[in-house]
Order: structure tokens, then C-alpha cells, then sequence
């Protein structure tokens, strides 16, 4: 059986299934219409070809992938223009990253996210991110009231780490770039992948403690915009 047509990006790269390039260039309109002013078209069509290829190279779920594509190339827009100054941020920026983005980063980014409550913005990456997230690390999540049935593994860019304030390592070592500037942390977390969830339970704990200490650090010293 042949191959699946694809569409052709500008470097030759073949990203996108033909049956999705449609829909694709669809959607970059789209944003280029919500980042007028900020990126050119030309910009925002290649961040949404860019964005899809890194997710198909690891999504399974291809029924959601171009989807998954939108909210993936959006934000990496939006950390771009922050990172630029084209955009001001109004409250710090976190970034969690680890190897598979499964884990430790998912659950991180979902309790800064809900402890917060809006007073910190939260981003989370992997370094070699999995194809799904960790099965035992949504029990956990689901069990304390946070879903991540939504969410998903995300490739490490260097637009979200520019666009940080803080960026907390959770494992991936040195495949985290470094731009000055940034205040870098480095949490030494159990790995959960392979992991029952009640062992799971004491790491989702120990993340919890850490991410509480860590707003009421950022909230009493906001980043200066």
C-alpha cells in the first residue's frame, strides 16, 4: 500500500497528510487574523505546519491531531510575542519541562494552574515527549479533582522557554536550553512512568507541596514586565 499524500512545507519537509492540508491552512487564517498586527502570515503559517509535524511525529490520537495542532501552534505564538515584547505580560510565566512531558510536568503545570487561580500562567513541555499521557498519572489527578483528559504531551521549543520567567526541570537535563535571564530550578522528582498510581500518589503530593511554596514566592515578587 502507498503512502498517504502529504503537502510540502517551504525547507521540503513533508508535515501534513493531504487530507488534513486543508484544514490546516484553514486554521493558520485564522490565527493570522487573531495575531494581526503581531506576526506576518508567512510566520503564523509556518508556527502551524511546525507545530503539526512535531506533534504527528508522537500523537497517537490522530482524530484530534489537527486540533490538538491549533491550541499547540497558538500558544507557541502567543510565548513567541511575549518572549518578542510584543505582547505584555501580566502575570509570571512558568514552564515546567521533563523527558516525556507524561508526568511530573503534566501534573505540575494542572496543580500551578489550579492554585493559582490565575495569578501565575503555566506552560509544560517534554524534552522527548510521549505518545500519550500516563494513564496512572490522570488516576491520581482525577482523584484530587484535575483532569487531564484534555491535555497532552507537548515538544520542548525554544519560544516557550524564552517566553519564561521560570523554568523548573523535572529531568531533562541539559536538552533544556538556557537563555539568560531566566531563573532556572531543577526538581528532583521520581520518574512515575511505570508506576502504580499508589506510588504515584506520594510524588502528585510532593509536586503539590512544592508548586504551594512556589506561588507564594512568585505572587510576593510578580515579574517585572
Amino acid at each position: 500500500m502507498s503512502s498517504p499524500p502529504t503537502h510540502r512545507n517551504a525547507a521540503g519537509e513533508p508535515p501534513a497528510l493531504l487530507s488534513d492540508t486543508a484544514v490546516l491552512e484553514r486554521l493558520a487564517d485564522e490565527l493570522t487574523s487573531r495575531y494581526i498586527g503581531v506576526f506576518s502570515a508567512e510566520t503564523v503559517h509556518r508556527y502551524v505546519f511546525e507545530s503539526y509535524t512535531a506533534l504527528r511525529r508522537t500523537a497517537k490520537v490522530r482524530a484530534h491531531l489537527v486540533s490538538l495542532t491549533g491550541r499547540f501552534a497558538a500558544d507557541r505564538l502567543t510565548a513567541l510575542a511575549q518572549a518578542q515584547g510584543a505582547i505584555m505580560k501580566t502575570v509570571p510565566e512558568v514552564l515546567f519541562v521533563c523527558v516525556h512531558n507524561a508526568g511530573r510536568s503534566q501534573m505540575a503545570a494542572a496543580l500551578l494552574h489550579h492554585h493559582a487561580h490565575g495569578t501565575v500562567n503555566v506552560r509544560s513541555a517534554g524534552s522527548a515527549p510521549a505518545d500519550t499521557i500516563n494513564p496512572a498519572v490522570g488516576e491520581v489527578m482525577n482523584e484530587i479533582g484535575l483532569d487531564l483528559s484534555q491535555e497532552f504531551p507537548k515538544p520542548l521549543t525554544d519560544d516557550v522557554v524564552r517566553a519564561a520567567d521560570v523554568v523548573i526541570t523535572m529531568g531533562c537535563g541539559d536538552a533544556c536550553p538556557v537563555h539568560p535571564g531566566k531563573r532556572y530550578l531543577d526538581w528532583d522528582l521520581t520518574d512515575p512512568a511505570g508506576k502504580t498510581a499508589a506510588e504515584i500518589r506520594p510524588i502528585r503530593d510532593e509536586i503539590d507541596r512544592r508548586v504551594r511554596e512556589l506561588i507564594t514566592e512568585l505572587t510576593a515578587h510578580p515579574a517585572q514586565s
